[in-house]
C-alpha cells in the first residue's frame, strides 16, 4: 500500500474514533446549606428542664408509672399512654382520640415527645407546662372523665404502693400525694422524653448524616418560606400563628386560641407544630384532617405562604422532614409493673 493511502486509511480511523467517543459528564457536584441558613436551627437538648420543677429518677419513674395508670380513669380504661402512645412516637395516629364510653375528642392528640420544651401545651396553648397539661385529662369528661380530683387523690391512696412512691419522688412533703404532685411526677417523666434524629448529628457536624436529596429538601424547605415559623430546636412549637393566613383553612368550625384569650385576634389562631418525628404523627392539623404528609406540606404552602408549591418540592422537603425521625427512648419508656389494688381501691364505673 502506497504511503499516502496508509495515512488517509489511519486518519479516517481516528476521526471514526474520535466521533464515537463521548465525552464523561461531569460529576455532580455535591450539594451545600449555607451557614446561614443553618443559624436559625439548633440541636435537641438532652432534656427540658423546669425551674418550678426539677427532675429527680424518683420523680420520673413515679411520672412513668402515672403516664400508664388507667385507675386514674373512670372506666380504669385509659391512661395518657391510650392516646399519646409512646411506642408510636406519642400519638394514636387518629384524626381524634375516642375517650370514655365511645366519646371522640375535637382535636387531633399532639405528641407529647419533645413537647415540654414548647411555648404552651394543647392545640390553643391552654395549659402553661406539661405538668398543667397532664392534669387536663383525667378530669375531661370526654377523656378520662374523673369526676373531680378529690376521686383521683382517693383511688391513688387506696393503692398500696404509690404511698411509698410519692414519698420518695417528694421527700420532705407531710401529704404528698396530691393532684399536684400528680401533674409535677406525670412532667418529670415527659420533660426527658427527646428523640435525637439525623438531623441533631448534622448540626453537631456530621456533614454525612444527610444525604445530596435530604440537603436540597432542607434547603427547599428554607426558600419556600417554612422556616419562618417551624425553626430552632424544635422546629415550630414555639409560637402560635393564624391558620390561614394566605387562604381560609378547609375546616372552620373550630375557632382556636380565641375561646382562651377572648381575643378576636387569635381567631383560628392554633400553636405551631413541632415538625420532629412529623412522618410519624399523622394524621395532620388540629383536626387530623389530612392524612399524608405530602398533602400537609402543599395545604401549607397554599394557605400559609400563597404558594403553590410543585411535587418536586413537596418531595424534597418530605426527604428533609423524614430526617426528624428520631430514636425513641425504648428503655425510658418500658410500660412499668403498676403496684396492685388495694381493699378500698374503686372498681370500674361507666
Amino acid at each position: 500500500m502506497r504511503p499516502f493511502s496508509l495515512f488517509l486509511t489511519a486518519l479516517i480511523i481516528a476521526a471514526g474514533t474520535i466521533g464515537c467517543t463521548k465525552k464523561a459528564p461531569k460529576p455532580e457536584e455535591a450539594v451545600t446549606i449555607d451557614s446561614t441558613k443553618l443559624a436559625a436551627f439548633k440541636p435537641l437538648p438532652v432534656d427540658m428542664p423546669s425551674d418550678s420543677n426539677p427532675i429527680s429518677p424518683e420523680k420520673a419513674e413515679l411520672g412513668r408509672m402515672l403516664y400508664f395508670e388507667k385507675r386514674l380513669s373512670k372506666s380504669q380504661q385509659f391512661s395518657c399512654n391510650s392516646c399519646h402512645n409512646l411506642t408510636t412516637y406519642g400519638v394514636d395516629n387518629q384524626p381524634v382520640s375516642t375517650g370514655h364510653n365511645e366519646q371522640k375528642g375535637n382535636r387531633n392528640s399532639p405528641t407529647v415527645y419533645n413537647a415540654a420544651g414548647q411555648i404552651a401545651q394543647f392545640w390553643d396553648g391552654r395549659a402553661a407546662s406539661v405538668e398543667e397539661q397532664a392534669k387536663g385529662p383525667i378530669l375531661n369528661p370526654v377523656e378520662m372523665a374523673m369526676p373531680d380530683s378529690a376521686t383521683v387523690i382517693k383511688t391513688l391512696k387506696s393503692i398500696p404502693g404509690y404511698e411509698e412512691a410519692f414519698a420518695k419522688a417528694f421527700p420532705g412533703e407531710k401529704d404528698p400525694i396530691t393532684y399536684n404532685n400528680l401533674g409535677k411526677a406525670i412532667g418529670a417523666f415527659e420533660r426527658k422524653l427527646v428523640t435525637p434524629s439525623r438531623w441533631d448529628q448534622f448540626l453537631k457536624g456530621d456533614k454525612t448524616a444527610l444525604t445530596d436529596e435530604e440537603k436540597s429538601g432542607f434547603n427547599t424547605f428554607v426558600d419556600a418560606g417554612c422556616s419562618s415559623c417551624h425553626s430552632g430546636q424544635y422546629l415550630g412549637g414555639k409560637m402560635f400563628q393564624k391558620l390561614g393566613l394566605a387562604k381560609e383553612w378547609h375546616i372552620t368550625a373550630d375557632s382556636g386560641r380565641v375561646k382562651v384569650t377572648k381575643q378576636e385576634s387569635d381567631k383560628f389562631v392554633f400553636k405551631v407544630a413541632s415538625l420532629r418525628n412529623i412522618s410519624q404523627t399523622g394524621p395532620y392539623f388540629h383536626d387530623g384532617s389530612i392524612d399524608s404528609l405530602h398533602k400537609a406540606v402543599s395545604s401549607m404552602g397554599d394557605v400559609q405562604l400563597n404558594k403553590k408549591l410543585s411535587s418536586q418540592e413537596v418531595q424534597a422537603i418530605v426527604a428533609f422532614l423524614k430526617t426528624l425521625t428520631g430514636q425513641i427512648p425504648a428503655e425510658y419508656i418500658q410500660e412499668p409493673k403498676l403496684p396492685e389494688n388495694g381493699p378500698k381501691t374503686p372498681q370500674p364505673k361507666s
